[in-house]
């Protein structure tokens, strides 16, 4: 097998293509022959040494991929050689193989690609457990979404709608905007030439937004709360801004807002059945149309390092998905 080896904390620049020994599945796992693999901003912060996770060294990054179970270890059940699946395994996908316990993997129903499977499980995941679980989102309900043309992004406009919401995208072009018209968004604001709040009091009639989705940062993030609607929900859903905000807590005392804490990875593992219920509606909102990945661009997993040069430069609308011949 060939892989991506990360030997130091020191950014996708040092990364190796390496031919190494495929791998025997132990007990509990199974081995995948990888067909697609997706980037995520956590993929970027891992290899920099700046996630909350830090891998032994060396090891494979790549969280998030599809493929074929070609070997299966003791005790696996649920899964055999020959069958279809997506996995979310933090580490690992960005190879020709990858093991993984068999936990983490999903089987995938023969209409699922493996480019859409391999962008679906940790985008989607994360969005499902953030607006229907942790902001509780009700139909007739108005969402704000951050960063509404990247992976997440795009995906929190599609469940939003598929929950009866009405969602505002806020992102950074006039392009960007127009995709999230296309995915279903109502209403749309380029905060890079319109002021983010005085557009929120226009679009809401000064209400605010009930569920404000945030996986930007940085100084959006104050802008969007102090707008927020009496009993709304700010969702914290990451930083790709890059900066962690310092919220001044007596905006949630005058709003009688929450700031609600989204981390899907360990929700999946903590709360294994209420994440797979998560998972089969997703799947089924798939298979109806309601919702479908953003693929802008599709590369050879040989040119990962492409792929997170085209992800840092901040201009991929949706997702960046590598794949093997």
């Amino acid at each position: 097998m060939q892989a991506w080896i990360c030997n130091e904390f020191a950014g996708p620049e040092q990364l190796a293509w390496q031919t190494q020994p495929t791998p025997e599945p132990g007990k509990g796992e199974v081995r995948v022959a990888i067909k697609a693999a997706s980037l995520n901003f956590p993929d970027l912060l891992i290899v920099q040494g700046k996630y909350q996770m830090k891998p032994a060294l060396p090891f494979v990054p790549g969280a998030e991929f599809a493929g074929v179970v070609e070997a299966v270890g003791e005790g696996v059940k649920h899964l055999a050689v020959g069958t279809h699946v997506a996995g979310f395994a933090g580490t690992g996908g960005f190879g020709t193989h990858a093991l993984a316990p068999a936990a983490v993997l999903m089987p995938l129903p023969p209409v699922f690609s493996f480019e859409d499977a391999a962008a679906f499980l940790c985008t989607y995941g994360t969005t499902y457990h953030a607006l229907m679980d942790r902001a509780a989102l009700k139909a007739g309900e108005t969402v704000l979404v951050l960063g509404a043309a990247g992976g997440v992004g795009t995906a929190a406009i599609q469940i939003a709608k598929a929950a009866g919401a009405r969602v505002i995208a806020a992102a950074s072009t006039d392009e960007k905007c127009a995709l999230c018209r296309e995915l279903g968004a109502d209403e749309t604001i380029n905060y890079t030439t319109t002021n983010l709040r005085d557009a929120l009091k226009t679009l809401t009639d000064g209400k605010g937004p009930d569920v404000v989705y945030d996986p930007v940062g940085g100084d959006m993030t104050e802008q969007a709360f102090r707008s927020i609607a009496w009993r709304g929900r700010l969702l914290v859903v990451g930083f790709a801004n890059g900066q962690i905000p310092n919220l001044p807590l007596n905006l949630a005392l005058l709003k009688g807002a929450s700031i609600v804490g989204v981390f899907w990875g360990e929700f999946a593992r903590r709360e294994p059945q209420a994440n797979a219920a998560c998972l089969m509606q997703l799947a089924a909102w798939y298979m109806e149309g309601k919702i479908k990945p953003v693929i802008e661009h599709k590369l050879p997993m040989s040119q990962l390092k492409e792929g997170f040069a085209l992800m840092g430069s901040r201009q991929v609308r949706g997702k960046v998905v590598l794949v093997n011949d």
